[in-house]
């Protein structure tokens, strides 16, 4: 089965069509930016184009940037905070006539990478931590997601959150070299397992890639859990979305 994912993000809105049967991307993604402020309104005009490049008419999986419960968003990360409360399934469904099932960005990679990728089979504590513009969470109990973990925002030094000390964003941002960066993201990493010991720790986002992940991965060592790279990298939320369209238990409805 073919399904359409859409990954929106605080920077770009991407999409492409699925084959669910082996988690790959039947196209290259097709991107456009996301438009500031990005409003429900600004955003939807988006996914309608995004639905219309693929000529799209079949059940579409998005994955969002914000805690969503029954197509409702909850919070706003990177996006204008006037989607709390909104249907986000509901207005997307008006604009295109598709089906929609909306999920949080971070869950749709952790879904993806548990179905096709470094987490499949795992029937164990697995948590996946997304670093990018901040740290998303995802995490795994005998397979399962228990959905909208905000990990990122945990108070971890001074007044920091943890997304505040460790998101590549601030690699960026502060120029850090890669083991400087690695050094702050194993000591998030020696946190989070101490709190919550899982069995493996799944690193996505585009510092997944390998070229990227042997720039740091050395500092990770001293972590005492497994430790590994997302083998989907940034096309994660994409597959992961679009498998949650046609498994609403993942994407954690409760549907009469």
């Amino acid at each position: 089965m073919n399904v359409l994912g859409i990954d929106i993000g605080g920077s770009g809105m991407k999409a492409a069509p699925v084959n669910l049967e082996t988690g790959e991307m039947l196209t290259d993604r097709f991107r456009i930016e996301t438009p500031q402020p990005a409003t429900p309104k600004a955003m939807t005009k988006v996914i309608k184009q995004l639905t219309k490049q693929f000529d799209w008419e079949g059940p579409v999986g998005a994955a969002f940037p914000a805690r969503v419960k029954n197509g409702v968003a909850k919070t706003a990360a990177n996006i204008h905070k006037s989607w709390i409360g909104t249907n986000v399934e509901e207005i997307f469904y008006k604009a295109t006539g598709c089906p929609m099932t909306v999920l949080n960005d971070a869950d749709a990679a952790g879904v993806a990478e548990m179905n096709y990728g470094a987490g499949k089979g795992r029937k164990d504590l697995v948590l996946l931590l997304t670093f990018g513009t901040g740290i998303g969470s995802a995490l795994f109990w005998n397979g399962e997601l228990v959905p909208n973990s905000e990990l990122g925002h945990l108070r971890f030094k001074k007044n920091w959150t943890a997304e505040e000390y460790a998101a590549d964003r601030i690699r960026k941002e502060m120029e850090l070299e890669w083991d400087e960066w690695g050094k702050r993201v194993r000591k998030v990493l020696k946190y989070v397992n101490f709190l919550l010991a899982p069995d493996l720790i799944i690193i996505g986002g585009g510092v997944s890639r390998p070229q990227k992940w042997d720039l740091y991965a050395s500092q990770l060592k001293k972590v005492k859990t497994e430790v590994v790279p997302a083998q989907l990298e940034n096309e994660a939320g994409i597959v992961g979305a679009a498998y949650a369209a046609v498994h609403e238990e993942v994407s954690g409805h409760v549907r009469s």
